[in-house]
């Protein structure tokens, strides 16, 4: 009986094994007919959304194919009228510009001067009237824009001068610095700064062989750029942007080299939105990363101000990071310097020039209550009296002394000589010891002093008035610590102007 029991248990234990197997594999296939399933869905559910993608694909394609057929329709239809209306125009400029060449007048207006330049297409002679006229900037940006309208050709006229200043820089002949402030006056009234948005949706209005010619001197005037990088300003960075900008050659031109332009010279006010300009929106976050880890915290406002970043680049938190920076600047100057006159003075220059640049930007972006710029303000009025003390000082310390002193009674002819020193004694007045001589020396103080007391900064009127468009911004870069030891706080820049009016093209310091 118990083999027979035995023989029955396994048996059973042999079925529900196997029952467990089957349950296994039916389980299994139950997870492979799910995920299959799911995965077939998933098909069906992407085909279908591609399929609806394309469909709204195709109907804005028909829709916008439709308004530019329309469209050119359209310009098709005015073609008539518009030729008629530019012949019209043409000969009353080439009328205009034969009655010039054929009874040249002299007038002595300024803005007759140009019209006659620009109706004759002289664009040397242009160039140098504006040069000779450069004392009356104001005026001139006031009327080239007026003048450059009555020429039969702007964008010729002005290629024409600016490659004739590129082939002079090419040559390295002298007078380059007035060729590029002319040729920078001509190409912002060519392309003024309301002109560069429109570029992005704008159908280009120059001729096919105008264009051509701006590829040949923008690509000539490229390799001066690259070959002398020393030489290039400020002024002559932000023109060339403008011609590459205006004369819609931006995919001629590398992305890094056009950013290391806009980076290099972010100072100017016009590098944020010629950025914009140039297609760098997507990338803006970027180049103020990278303005910012290169000391230049100023700048990054104004980019991030342009490009609506500010929540991301707290603009106070920036000016905090600058002021801190150029404190730290100043001090290390005059700690390298051994506290020396010249050190003294070349760290005020430097502080004085940054606390202006951060009062002028507060003062653009409207952060009074944010960022109190009234202890900037005592310390700059301090900075001031300083200068003035010291030049004060110096021209008169410069003045040639008489040789022999007169008695306060006598005159050189009549009366009683007055008495003369012992040689000696005029020898120890004229040459006093080191410590006389020298009294600044012993009142320097350390940087920590410097810094102890509370800043006093004058009123604003030290810093107001517009920036003409030539002012680089003039001020050195408060640099993080590791960098001070390269900087160089003040490049002389060559002075590009613009029409009246264009204060956003002037520098940032004011």
């Amino acid at each position: 009986m118990s083999t027979e029991l035995e023989i029955s248990t396994e048996r059973v234990q042999k079925f529900i094994d196997d029952l467990e197997a089957q349950k296994t594999i039916l389980s299994t296939c139950t997870q492979l007919f799910t995920a299959l399933t799911n995965h077939f869905s998933s098909l069906q559910n992407s085909l279908s959304e591609k399929s609806q993608s394309l469909d709204a694909k195709f109907q804005s394609l028909s829709s916008t194919s439709s308004q530019t057929l329309e469209s050119l329709s359209l310009r098709e239809s005015s073609i008539p009228d518009r030729e008629a209306t530019a012949a019209v125009n043409v000969e009353s400029q080439k009328e205009a510009a034969l009655a010039e060449f054929q009874n040249p007048k002299t007038s002595t207006q300024l803005s007759e001067s140009l019209k006659s330049f620009c109706r004759r297409m002289d664009s040397t002679g242009l160039m140098k009237f504006i040069v000779s006229k450069r004392k009356e900037s104001v005026s001139l940006r006031a009327e080239i824009s007026d003048a450059l309208s009555e020429a039969v050709d702007p964008p010729r006229l002005v290629l024409e001068a600016v490659d004739d200043f590129v082939s002079q820089k090419i040559a390295k002949t002298g007078g380059l610095t007035d060729k590029r402030w002319a040729s920078g006056i001509l190409v912002q009234a060519l392309f003024p700064e309301a002109s560069w948005k429109e570029k992005k949706d704008k159908v280009p209005e120059f001729a096919r062989s105008t264009k051509e010619r701006a590829v040949k001197v923008v690509e000539n005037w490229k390799g001066q750029l690259d070959g002398d990088e020393e030489g290039v300003g400020a002024a002559e960075a932000v023109m060339f942007l403008q011609m590459v900008v205006g004369f819609e050659l931006r995919e001629r031109f590398e992305e890094g080299f056009l950013r290391k332009l806009i980076v290099d010279f972010a100072s100017r006010r016009d590098m944020a939105k010629l950025a914009a300009a140039l297609g760098f929106d997507d990338k803006m976050g970027d180049i103020i990363d990278e303005l910012v880890k290169s000391g230049k915290e100023i700048e990054a406002i104004y980019f991030a101000t342009e490009a609506g970043l500010t929540e991301r680049f707290s603009p106070v938190s920036l000016l905090k990071s600058y002021v801190r920076n150029y404190k730290w600047n100043a001090a290390n100057i005059l700690k390298n310097g051994h506290h020396s006159a010249a050190a003294t003075e070349e760290s005020h220059n430097v502080e004085l020039s940054s606390i202006r640049a951060t009062i002028k930007c507060v003062e653009d972006h409207k952060l009074e209550s944010e960022f109190s710029v009234n202890n900037l303000r005592k310390r700059a009025t301090q900075l001031e009296k300083l200068k003035a003390d010291r030049k004060r000082s110096s021209s008169a310390s410069g003045k040639p002394q008489n040789k022999r002193g007169h008695n306060a009674g006598s005159s050189r002819g009549s009366g009683p000589s007055a008495f003369r020193p012992a040689k000696t004694a005029k020898f120890s007045n004229a040459y006093p010891p080191f410590s006389r001589r020298n009294p600044a020396h012993s009142a320097q103080h350390s940087p920590a002093t410097l810094y102890s007391g509370p800043y006093n900064y004058g009123s604003q009127n030290a810093f107001d008035g517009p920036a003409p468009y030539g002012s680089a911004y003039g001020l050195p870069h408060s640099q993080s610590p590791a960098a001070v030891s390269q900087q160089q706080y003040s490049h002389p820049v060559d002075n590009i102007g613009t029409a009246a009016g264009y204060r956003t093209s002037g520098s940032y310091g004011g």
